[in-house]
């Protein structure tokens, strides 16, 4: 680590905003490397804190009964809910949508802590793509889980276009790839009671999940929020789609 306890790993110009990916030592705590990802010179994810990032992928799993899963991540920043998923024997495979190709580089150069692990498991596979582009358009497979964590929060989008997947239309059209039974789970850094709303008009069952944390480094509780909506078991069959 250079002397001043900072490393820049990669500088790009992307249509949201420059982002950076950064490896630091904490200087309260000499010898904590952490690695993170900033947009803007605003934080995006960072690999100190990841414990709502991996209970996305863990609290889906605990509420579908299924084997052989299926899961389509939207969303790669530092893999840990991809890698969460792969933690699960039940799951036979994970496609993950990534928006900027810069990030899915950050990955396959081996930059990231998790590049070794997610690139040498053979159930795993990450894609430039837009996933809310996705889930609007036609239906070329079902997925058992579809987890996405790309904006803030469904009030505070990273890119103009995606206030549509929070509308009952918009997650009407998101349910169409679900395969029978399948979950969606968003994650957000704030509560949304207007999507609370329009995912019970589009789901039979939807919980919001508290995830709570101290962050340490300044010594205060924080919470994130996770929304996840299904069918009840088995799904009815859905006409439209």
């Amino acid at each position: 680590m250079s002397s001043s306890n900072l490393q820049i790993l990669a500088y790009e110009t992307t249509p949201l905003g420059d982002l950076c990916l950064r490896r630091r030592e904490l200087l309260s705590r000499p010898g904590t490397v952490i690695t993170e990802i900033t947009l803007d010179h605003q934080l995006l994810m960072s690999s100190y804190n990841t414990v709502s990032e991996r209970a996305l992928a863990t609290e889906a799993l605990a509420r579908h009964p299924g084997d052989d899963l299926s899961v389509l991540v939207a969303g790669l920043g530092l893999g840990y809910t991809a890698a969460a998923v792969l933690r699960s024997a039940r799951v036979e495979r994970v496609e993950v949508l990534e928006l900027l190709p810069a990030v899915v580089g950050f990955l396959n150069e081996g930059l990231v802590p998790l590049s070794s692990e997610l690139l040498g498991d053979a159930r795993f596979s990450v894609r430039q793509g837009d996933g809310y582009a996705m889930l609007y358009g036609q239906v070329v497979e079902r997925w058992d889980l579809v987890l996405i964590d790309v904006d803030h929060s469904p009030e505070d989008h990273l890119g103009v276009g995606n206030q549509s997947f929070y509308t009952r239309s918009g997650l009407m059209r998101a349910k169409c790839h679900l395969a029978e039974g399948g979950m969606l789970a968003v994650w957000s850094y704030a509560e949304s009671s207007p999507f609370v709303d329009a995912l019970r008009a589009a789901f039979e069952v939807v919980e919001v999940v508290p995830v709570s944390y101290v962050n340490d480094l300044v010594d205060e509780e924080h919470t994130d929020w996770l929304f996840l909506a299904r069918d009840e078991w088995p799904e009815p069959a859905q006409g439209g789609c």
